[in-house]
């Protein structure tokens, strides 16, 4: 597709004679399900772990980002991700060799890795109960795609590039998608898609390179490690050049960039090489872009739609935790984005759970 120091501090339900209620308060309806995921996966773990272990032929991601977590709805409201990254073992295509020689910033040397991810994002303005919103505020869009990436590793130093291919407006569904689930959940329907952006095809080339473990440190028994990223994005969905880093902290870090996110933010990895036991880490992340398009606000760029005055440098600062359990891996995001256009009152707060399983 295209994915924080320590995890967040979650209130403590009083100890002693209390009625449950009062702690689900504390908590919040959005985090209740993300814990409740948490709950699920560790009580599902122990009987995989138990089959016996075979070849494995890929790792199989899905990412959900959304703004419920935090008991709002508006902006980047929902991002669906479905990821399928092949085995180590598998043999590389013939179009990922190419397409990685034809790279100029990629290595001659070291393995090629490639991957696919289907998926779907929606965006809205501040209040979705207005069937006639603000002209100044975030139009409504929807990101339908599919993407194909390759990766090369060098030593400690990964590159990857990805192409996405898609489209903007009705034809992404994500009215229907919102709608649906609003229905499912109670909430409150939806009711200014009439103003979405126009239909539109829509690309986008994602470049990145990282330098794992580029600093660490050994802290008792548990290490450290800092890695930091650069690239950029060109084309009519997102034009942006970026630059981050990411910190882990755990007892046996594995060798990824931490969990898979959707474009934009920091990219992360959906595969992972399991180890023996139950395995866990912290991060952190910070990442800054210059943006110079973003068609969720900038508008269409081929008909007449709605738009609204994009900030050009944006970031994001996320942490959260992972979990893996022989071939299943859960984590946890939370992110927060600095304000994207003039006139947005507060930046934007936002949860992501993923959950990769190797077959």
């Amino acid at each position: 597709m295209r994915s924080p120091p320590i995890a967040p501090a979650y209130p403590r339900c009083p100890a002693g004679r209390v009625s449950v209620r009062p702690c689900q308060a504390l908590l919040g309806g959005g985090m209740r399900r993300a814990l409740a995921l948490l709950f699920l996966l560790c009580g599902v773990a122990p009987a995989w772990a138990g089959e016996a272990r075979e070849p494995k032929v890929g790792t199989f991601t899905f990412v959900l980002e959304n703004d419920l977590f935090y008991d709002v709805d508006r902006h980047y409201t929902n991002g669906v991700g479905f990821v399928w990254i092949p085995d180590r073992g598998t043999p590389t295509p013939a179009w990922a060799l190419r397409l990685a020689h034809l790279l100029p910033w990629f290595p001659d040397e070291g393995p090629v890795r490639h991957g696919y991810a289907f998926g779907q994002s929606m965006f809205t303005p501040g209040d979705i109960t207005l069937a006639n919103p603000p002209l100044d505020d975030r139009p409504y869009a929807g990101w339908l795609y599919g993407l194909v990436g390759v990766g090369a590793t060098t030593g400690r130093r990964l590159d990857l590039f990805t192409f996405s291919l898609g489209v903007v407006g009705p034809a992404a569904m994500a009215e229907q998608s919102q709608k649906f689930v609003h229905a499912v959940i109670g909430s409150a329907e939806p009711q200014g898609w009439g103003s979405q952006l126009g239909n539109e095809p829509g690309f986008v080339a994602t470049s990145q390179r990282s330098w794992r473990g580029w600093a660490e440190a050994a802290i008792g028994g548990t290490r450290l490690d800092l890695t930091p990223h650069f690239g950029g994005a060109l084309g009519n969905v997102y034009t942006y050049a970026d630059a981050g880093l990411t910190l882990r902290f755990g007892k046996r870090l594995p060798d990824d960039l931490g969990p898979p996110r959707i474009q934009p933010g920091l990219l992360g990895s959906g595969e992972f090489a399991p180890r023996a036991g139950f395995n866990w880490y912290l991060f952190a992340g910070i990442e800054g872009r210059a943006v110079a398009r973003n068609v969720f606000l900038d508008g269409n760029c081929c008909r007449a739609s709605r738009s609204v005055d994009r900030i050009p440098l944006v970031g994001d600062l996320q942490y959260g935790f992972v979990v893996d359990w022989q071939d299943l891996r859960f984590s946890y995001t939370h992110v927060l984005r600095t304000r994207e256009f003039r006139g947005q009152g507060d930046g934007d707060d936002f949860g992501a759970v993923s959950l990769a399983i190797k077959f």
